[in-house]
């Protein structure tokens, strides 16, 4: 961040220290011992070997680590009965050729069939029993056999939870380059992202007809106003779990959009280190580093520290964009079956002459009649001194700890800060088409500073009911976020004496409308609490079919104190009490492939802070009900996942942008029904795809279209093939972003017609350790809005970006 922002350093630093052993040195693998020889109860059935083991480090607690071609293609006799771990594990390796050495911590690796040892110098795969389930790092895969908790606490495959789960993995991360959380949503099936600017974060993402607002990390929520952004990088990151529809268990709100589960890498006790380096088009420039290993012999203290440093101009004038990230997680096995986490990260954002809003489409301010306005791809209606420049820092702790008979309890903490300082501006006036004259600028200055602590506690664990064995998650969570914003306002030519006029908006360079002083009008203090206690229960009804029921009862509360210069103050306040927010869904395996799911849920979801109607009254919280039926499948032995989805969601007091810069309409009666087809995994050895489409068509109680800004119909696929024979150093691969026409409906704004967005890649391995790869986007060059209002976002042109990575 630039020396004119505040800076958060003392918070980088004390996270810097939880993983300063890492420098020192990159340990040999563990060899602690572990004495226990506790029994569990297996029910693993026939299968796949990767899901086999997964089911049984969930059981028994226990880590498991093996390279991606160890398992990949093996089938697994199941175990059934009371056993234990390593007696369990003996069984489900049985007839594969596969042998499991256990280590002096008590956990396991795989080794390869004889002849085929060189198979882990590939990179291991870590499955454990604490909860966060496998890694997609290293699997080279576009899908996830592993647990996951992002739609219900439970540690339920995407096959076993009865949503419709996206999982997009490391190896899709790397391969499509999806470097922030904008550009990933923006990859996913059934997320339509729309950039209301450039560099100054006002992407909005929208599921099923919705907003999406939730987001987690490792699990706790995120507030997406406050102290989360979606410019945060994902080289931290393992892989990115995205719920579509509400999860209310999860999160505590129900938003009706989508949940987005950002997990992050862990360490590792293998050493492992990485260095990168990329050039692309508007000198885009990049480096980064990752280096993992454990600090002792025993591997019992482990440690990761992530460097990731972006520096690009742009297709826009003037705009240029620079991002730094660190981050640092360790692990400490502190008992044999007790494990802590300490970590840290920080990420800075800094924009240099960002585009907000867009630039506008007509001539005279008449959208309905007037003369269209065709300005370039390359226009830049922001001023050179306009900067938009952001902080985030976040330290976090977890203690896991397994009592035995597979119960396991867990206590998260987090820390996140946010600041955020900008001089923008917004884009005013009737211009004349004969002399481009007649537009202004109003600027405005913002600071923001906010914190969010959060605390999450829970136990889960199975129990007998009835001659079966059932699951159980119960705990609490605890929110506090505390902010502080100035407010400096805007400034118009009809409410100060400030002269924005830009001259001809051809000539336009971002010169000649000076930067104002601004004098700073008050300030707002905002607190907002929420606490809430959860349970969740999936019941074994039969060998076929499940049912997951589940509540969470929510105390929330929001409060704003402003405090004018002058010294008037104003005071806010909003609460609700005793909120309940159930769900329900069943979930019924046809066979070893597919299955059929149902899932209801209630929606309660406050309003962000910063949506308000167009008197700046804040909306009433979203309300309603949301309903998924589905088929699900694991092909190819599970290596391939497909998922068809039929929704429906009734909701009231849905936020609606209204058409002008700032403000919301609440609209009632909104139903919103659709369906999504979503394919993902490994088609052929070698061969990966990611894909779907999704359908979602919203209406208001008189059955006229609602959230029209929305397209009907979206196509978004990508897919790699490593070739064969002499040329199976080579990768390639492509993919498509198809959306249906899309823009405000029956108020003469403009309309965005259909348009299919094409990306290329190859990747070569140049050696064991040495890899360059080459990313192509937008390959025919579309020229397409990103959004449109009265003003439009051009979409980026065609691109490219050369990486390469060597692995020690």
């Amino acid at each position: 961040m630039s020396a004119r922002q505040p800076k958060s350093v003392h918070l980088a630093l004390s996270g810097a220290l939880l993983i300063t052993p890492l420098a020192a040195s990159l340990a040999t693998l563990p060899a602690w011992a572990q004495s226990t020889e506790a029994e569990y109860v297996f029910a693993i059935a026939a299968g796949s070997l990767e899901t086999a083991v997964v089911e049984f480090s969930s059981v028994a607690g226990v880590t498991v680590s093996f390279a991606p071609d160890v398992a990949r293609g093996r089938q697994s006799p199941g175990v059934q009965g009371r056993f234990t771990a390593s007696q369990a594990l003996q069984r489900l390796l049985e007839g594969s050729g596969v042998q499991a050495v256990q280590q002096g911590n008590g956990s396991y690796s795989l080794l390869p069939p004889s002849g085929q040892a060189d198979a882990l110098q590939l990179g291991a795969t870590s499955i454990t029993g604490t909860g966060l389930g496998s890694t997609t790092e290293g699997s080279g895969s576009y899908s996830s056999s592993g647990p996951s908790r992002s739609a219900t606490k439970l540690d339920l495959s995407v096959r076993e939870t009865p949503q419709s789960i996206s999982v997009i993995t490391r190896q899709r991360l790397d391969n499509q380059k999806l470097d922030s959380v904008s550009e990933v949503l923006d990859a996913t099936v059934g997320i339509t992202t729309f950039n209301q600017g450039i560099g100054t974060d006002l992407d909005q993402p929208y599921s099923r007809g919705f907003i999406i607002s939730n987001y987690l990390v490792d699990g706790l929520p995120r507030s997406s106003s406050r102290t989360f952004n979606l410019r945060a990088g994902t080289a931290m990151f393992d892989r990115v779990e995205v719920v579509r529809g509400a999860t209310g268990l999860m999160s505590g709100m129900g938003s009706p959009g989508a949940a987005i589960n950002l997990i992050r890498k862990r360490p590792t006790t293998v050493p492992l280190m990485s260095i990168s380096a990329e050039a692309g088009s508007w000198d885009h420039y990049g480096l980064g580093s990752d280096v993992s290993g454990a600090f002792n012999e025993s591997g019992s203290i482990r440690g990761r520290l992530v460097l990731d440093q972006q520096d690009q101009n742009s297709w826009l004038d003037r705009y240029q964009s620079r991002s730094s990230l660190a981050y640092g997680i360790s692990e400490f096995d502190l008992a044999e079956a007790t494990l802590l986490t300490l970590g840290f990260s920080h990420q800075t954002n800094d924009h240099e002459a960002p585009m907000r809003s867009g630039v506008p489409l007509f001539y005279n301010d008449d959208y309905r009649n007037g003369i269209r306005i065709d300005l370039p791809r390359s226009y830049n209606n922001a001023p050179a001194w306009s900067y938009y420049d952001t902080e985030q820092s976040n330290l976090f702790l977890s203690l896991d700890h397994g009592f035995g008979n597979g119960w396991n309890g867990k206590l998260e903490l987090s820390h996140a800060r946010y600041a955020q300082d900008a001089v923008s501006y917004y884009q005013y006036g009737a211009i004349d088409p004969a002399s481009g004259l007649g537009s202004s600028i109003a600027p405005v200055k913002w600071n923001q500073a906010d914190k969010q602590n959060s605390l999450d506690a829970y136990l889960s664990g199975p129990f007998p009911l009835f001659g079966r064995e059932h699951e159980l998650v119960a705990g609490v969570a605890l929110s506090r976020i505390d902010g502080e914003t100035d407010d400096y306002g805007w400034l118009y030519g009809w409410n100060s004496d400030y002269d924005g006029t830009l001259g001809d908006i051809w000539e336009w360079d971002g010169h000649g409308a000076e930067r104002p002083q601004f004098t700073r009008h008050g300030k707002t203090d905002n607190e907002e609490t929420q606490r809430s206690a959860y349970l969740t229960a999936r019941f074994s009804l039969s060998q076929a079919t499940s049912l997951i029921v589940g509540s969470r009862v929510i105390d929330w509360q929001r409060r704003a104190d402003t405090l004018a210069s002058s010294g008037a103050r104003s005071k806010t306040e909003r609460k609700e009490n005793g909120v309940l927010v159930p769900f329900a869904g069943v979930i019924h395996a046809l066979d070893d492939t597919w299955s059929l799911y149902g899932s209801y849920t209630q929606i309660f979801n406050p309003q962000s802070a910063s949506v308000r109607d167009i008197n700046n009254s804040p909306l009433d919280p979203e309300a309603g009900s949301a309903y998924e039926v589905g088929v699900k499948a694991g092909l190819q032995d599970g290596r391939l996942n497909a998922n068809l989805a039929l929704f429906r969601v009734e909701q009231d007091n849905i936020a609606e942008y209204d058409g002008t810069i700032s403000a919301y309409r609440a609209l009632q009666g909104i139903t919103t029904e659709g369906v999504e087809l979503e394919l993902d995994g490994e088609l052929a050895e070698g061969w990966n795809i990611a894909g779907g489409y999704a359908y979602s068509l919203s209406e208001d109680a008189e059955g006229q279209r609602a959230m029209s800004r929305i397209p009907r119909h979206s196509v978004k696929a990508f897919s790699t093939y490593r070739l064969s024979g002499e040329l199976d150093r080579l990768t390639v691969g492509g993919g498509l972003n198809w959306k249906s026409r899309y823009g405000y409906e029956g108020q003469g704004y403009p309309q965005q017609s259909s348009y299919m967005l094409v990306e290329l890649m190859a990747r070569y391995d140049i050696s064991e350790q040495l890899t360059a790869a080459l990313n192509l986007n937008n390959v025919l060059d579309k020229k397409y809005y990103a959004s449109l209002t009265e003003n439009g976002v051009y979409g980026a042109p065609r691109s490219a970006l050369l990486g390469v990575k060597y692995s020690f």
